[in-house]
């Protein structure tokens, strides 16, 4: 068992590096800690405990309090309140449905006009023509379902996004219990939401009482869904898809300014976030963050590897440094 105290030194440790010809030109400082299947402390770098915007890795806990609040979705819907969709056809499709379900339009959507996340898609999406739209927005599936249990509560739709909401007072609330600490302080998302900041061990911490928690219950019934639907979670070309889809059991989320949040089926968790908010340090991190749970698995290399380029070959690449 690790103990953590606050970082003595401003500088966090190199989590990753930057390896061009053989030579190091750049690196990567972060923060991280891993969990043992007790939750206990197993490795701590940097100062996982300090508060930070988890991002997009909330939105578990964002989807359990829209549960809590008595809306009933299951499966692929489910999967899509939690996501940071792809905007893949069959995502932008099942928000579509989730809103017409409920009487909403794609305009009663507060999400900014964005391109699809993934980038094959939003290629894809301009060659046809099209402009950024709120339904391309990736957090579109966690908005549709925002405003749904608005609708079923009565509660106003047109400050669904105002942290004094009755909904977004619930996320706060569901956030501190599953992290097992208070909210240190609360900004605005990306996408206009509420975020609540925890410490790294709080979110490792919250992640494993989702897979831990008691079937049919708002945390497990989350957890339960986004395993059982990762392409919904993320995409076809996403490692949050394919770690789930890959190793039974894991629940993976990352988050934007390259955070991410894992835990296994046992309770073993972690979670980290590079300082810098590179997301191309995200896959080597992550993978050797795996290692160290102990996962042996293919999705590990295929997770980590970040080649970098120089004259359309390959001549190096992004490596954990831990």
């Amino acid at each position: 068992m690790t103990s953590i105290s606050p970082s003595a030194s401003l500088a966090h440790p190199v989590l990753a590096e930057v390896v061009r010809s053989g030579f190091t030109e750049g690196h990567h400082r972060g923060s991280l800690v891993v969990l043992a299947a007790d939750g206990s402390v197993e490795h701590a770098l940097g100062d996982p405990v300090a508060p930070v915007f988890p991002r997009s890795s909330n939105k578990p806990m964002q989807a359990a309090a829209i549960l809590r609040a008595g809306l009933d979705l299951s499966g692929e819907r489910l999967a899509l309140a939690a996501a940071s969709h792809s905007g893949e056809d069959f995502h932008l499709g099942l928000v579509r449905t989730m809103l017409a379900e409920h009487g909403l339009e794609p305009d009663d959507l507060q999400t900014p006009p964005d391109l699809p996340l993934d980038p094959v898609e939003a290629e894809a999406y301009l060659a046809a023509g099209r402009v950024r739209e709120p339904l391309t927005m990736n957090c579109s599936g966690k908005h549709a379902a925002m405003l749904a249990v608005c609708l079923r509560n009565g509660w106003d739709t047109a400050t669904y996004l105002d942290p004094a909401h009755p909904l977004q007072q619930l996320v706060g609330q569901v956030v501190a219990e599953a992290a097992g600490e208070p909210v240190a302080a609360v900004g605005t998302d990306g996408c206009g939401a509420p975020l609540m900041a925890i410490g790294l061990v709080g979110l490792a911490r919250a992640f494993r009482s989702f897979v831990l928690a008691e079937p049919g219950t708002a945390e497990r019934r989350v957890a339960d869904a986004m395993r059982a639907h990762p392409e919904y979670v993320a995409g076809t070309r996403r490692p949050d898809t394919w770690l789930m889809r890959e190793v039974p059991g894991t629940l993976s989320k990352m988050g934007a300014e390259a955070v991410q949040a894992v835990a296994l089926a046992d309770g073993r968790a972690l979670a980290f976030k590079i300082d810098d908010g590179s997301t191309r340090a995200l896959g080597p991190v992550l993978a050797r963050s795996l290692e160290l749970l102990g996962i042996d698995a293919p999705v590990v290399s295929r997770i980590g590897r970040a080649p970098l380029l120089g004259g359309a070959r390959e001549v190096g690449e992004i490596r954990a440094a831990f």
